[in-house]
């Protein structure tokens, strides 16, 4: 009988983190993320540099950047009017995306976690040389 229970309770957990990851993948899909800010991470460690690096980004890099993600997993990164495709799968229960090669190689594998999603936003934990960075994006 328990373990009846505890099998009941491992599908249950399973099956929300299943419907969690999809939720984020619906929410993600057919849409232009532009992003519109950079910021560090609250739980950062101080560093001057991460700030001003941060800001640099925003003002240059990332200063007419966007993100789609659609039917099939194909993922387009438009930076500066130059496009890159690639393959994006939802991970970690709907907690983080891991971006891929066209071919969906992970040897060339980038990991964002997301921070905030909503309708309209989606915020982005990602690693960039010796800093992390939250890229943030919302709904064009």
């Amino acid at each position: 009988m328990k373990i009846r229970i505890v099998l009941s309770v491992i599908s249950a957990v399973g099956m929300m983190a299943a419907c969690r990851g999809q939720q984020n993948n619906e929410l993600l899909m057919n849409k232009k993320w532009r992003v519109y800010d950079v910021k560090v991470p609250p739980d950062a460690p101080i560093s001057n540099t991460q700030y001003i690096q941060a800001e640099d980004l925003k003002k240059t890099y990332y200063r007419d950047a966007y993100y789609q993600f659609l039917k099939g997993n194909v993922f387009v990164a438009t930076i500066a009017g130059r496009s890159d495709t690639g393959k994006y799968f939802i991970l970690s229960n709907g907690a983080m995306i891991s971006v891929t090669a066209k071919n969906g190689d992970r040897k060339v594998e980038n990991l964002v976690t997301i921070t905030k999603l909503t309708d309209d936003y989606f915020d982005m934990k990602v690693t960039s040389t010796d800093f992390q960075f939250i890229l943030c994006t919302k709904k064009e």
